[in-house]
């Protein structure tokens, strides 16, 4: 699978989370235990699904682009920089309550980042990626995220470093707890 592909992919069904949460009734504004729930339940898959994105993009993509693209640094430290950020957003959201006071503004922070962060990728990132990098380079890194996405951690690590390597040997541990953590919380069945 192509690797832009597959990061599109991952792009549409997050921006489809963002929405939900943009456009659906607040905790802030309906205090009710099932919008309240309904929030958590958003806010769990839409940590899952960028948790697993940005592991996979930090073995395989990131470095593709440092690798093969002019200026691939620079794009690659933006990258990982907005990245480590949202880590940090999603790690907080993921262990709060929606009747936290700061639940919503967190939510309005990941939104609005969100967003930034995927208009970058594609709009800044993917055209030069599509201009450097070989349909079989794509397709091999492709691959090789794709395969790496089913083991990837489904929760936020800010504080693991996000060099291809560290990924690859901490982020499998980390990855190995998280699954054990879900599924003894049951959080595996709300993916």
């Amino acid at each position: 699978m192509d690797a832009i592909a597959f990061l599109r992919a991952d792009h549409v069904e997050v921006l489809g989370m963002l929405d939900e949460l943009d456009s659906g009734p607040t905790a802030r504004a309906d205090r009710t235990p099932p919008v309240r729930h309904a929030r958590k339940e958003i806010v769990t898959r839409l940590v899952i699904a960028e948790s697993r994105h940005e592991a996979v993009e930090e073995q395989y993509f990131w470095p593709m682009v440092r690798d093969q693209v002019p200026d691939g640094d620079a794009l690659a430290n933006q990258a990982v920089d907005q990245e480590y950020a949202a880590k940090q957003v999603l790690d907080a959201l993921d262990k709060a309550d929606p009747g936290q006071s700061d639940f919503e503004a967190m939510i309005e922070r990941v939104v609005r980042d969100g967003r930034e962060h995927i208009r970058f990728e594609q709009d800044e990132v993917w055209p030069r990626v599509r201009a450097c990098v070989s349909e079989q380079r794509l397709a091999e890194v492709g691959d090789k995220m794709a395969a790496a996405k089913a083991k990837a951690p489904t929760r936020p690590h800010p504080e693991t470093p996000s060099s291809a390597g560290v990924q690859k040997t901490v982020g499998k541990a980390a990855a190995a707890l998280d699954r054990a953590r879900d599924a003894v919380t049951g959080r595996d069945k709300e993916k």
